[in-house]
């Protein structure tokens, strides 16, 4: 391993470090059917895939065709409300994933992201030692608005830069981490059951981890083993941005889809036909605009933040359905 590519994952690693906020509330979609609360701001349709113009300029309600689906297509039946909470992953993803899922599914969706988070931030009783102020816990949040599906995006915090992870790291108590996240994806499960009337859990599959592999092939064993338990669901994000012969094996570069090449900003290299996932100083997040103090979502088109919405709208329309049929 050079010492460039070693520079480049710490600079990664302080980065996403770097992206707590905790005074940053929701954000919900701008549609006359979502919850009215204090704590959350409308925003315009994000920018979506088809849609020409600036890029991560905001599309007109119906006019990102090239992104909707032939069975999504006047689509009947009831429509769908998502709450999608998570970390500084889930902050660069929010507004392309509400944009699919109002072109796809019709869907009501509040997205409440934190940077730096982990599950235990979501739960309820860590108000003090948490990221996640108690107004925006899973459960409150799903108290509040009533939603049919709780997306969870969680990389997996593992330096101990959340306070309610009590100090307990993957490099120095391994053990003790995954029994604690498995325990916290427990808690959380029950405590988003415990509030709603019904809600289904999509648990986000994370892509390759370019420092401790192996890390994150055993949190998304965490979370498939809990969806089996309380009957959730799953969404392989993480395969979408991983080479199809290697799941685990982090990659800067992946062949651009048929998609990617037909929409030339999705194909960031049509010469070499791959196109980027990841920034050169930034290993980890997959907005191609530099990360900022503040954290936001992600203000350009990025194929890898493309790829991960795509898979978890997805897995939402197919569980839709049926309900649809």
């Amino acid at each position: 391993m050079s010492r460039p590519w070693i520079a480049g994952v710490l600079t990664g690693l302080l980065l996403l470090t770097a992206c707590g906020d905790p005074s940053s509330g929701p954000e919900t979609a701008s549609t006359p059917s979502s919850p009215a609360t204090t704590s959350t701001t409308h925003q315009r349709p994000a920018a979506t895939p088809g849609v020409s113009g600036t890029p991560g300029a905001s599309a007109t309600p119906g006019a990102s065709a090239g992104a909707r689906t032939d069975a999504s297509a006047g689509r009947s039946g009831p429509r769908p409300t998502v709450l999608y909470l998570g970390d500084s992953l889930a902050m660069e993803n929010q507004k392309v994933l509400g944009g699919l899922l109002r072109d796809e599914e019709r869907a009501r969706y509040t997205s409440a992201p934190y940077s730096g988070t982990t599950l235990c931030d979501y739960l309820e009783g860590t108000g003090e030692d948490s990221l996640v102020p108690p107004k925006d816990k899973a459960a409150a949040l799903v108290r509040r608005l009533r939603p049919d599906f709780v997306v969870l995006q969680f990389w997996g915090n593992a330096w101990g830069y959340t306070p309610c992870m009590d100090g307990i790291t993957y490099d120095k108590q391994r053990d003790k981490y995954f029994a604690r996240y498995t325990a916290d994806a427990g808690r959380l499960t029950d405590q988003i059951a415990g509030a709603s009337a019904g809600a289904r859990i999509v648990w986000v599959l994370q892509g390759p981890d370019p420092i401790t592999p192996d890390r994150v092939r055993r949190v998304n064993a965490v979370y498939e083993r809990q969806a089996r338990a309380s009957g959730d669901l799953l969404a392989d994000a993480g395969k979408t941005v991983s080479a199809a012969s290697a799941r685990y094996t982090w990659t800067q570069y992946l062949p651009c889809t048929a998609y990617e090449r037909e929409h030339g900003p999705y194909c960031t290299q049509p010469g070499s036909g791959r196109t980027a996932l990841h920034r050169d100083d930034d290993y980890l997040h997959f907005c191609l605009a530099p990360t900022t103090s503040t954290p936001k979502p992600c203000p350009v088109r990025s194929p890898g933040i493309l790829r991960i919405t795509r898979a978890i709208s997805r897995t939402i329309g197919r569980a839709v359905a049926p309900a649809a049929d």
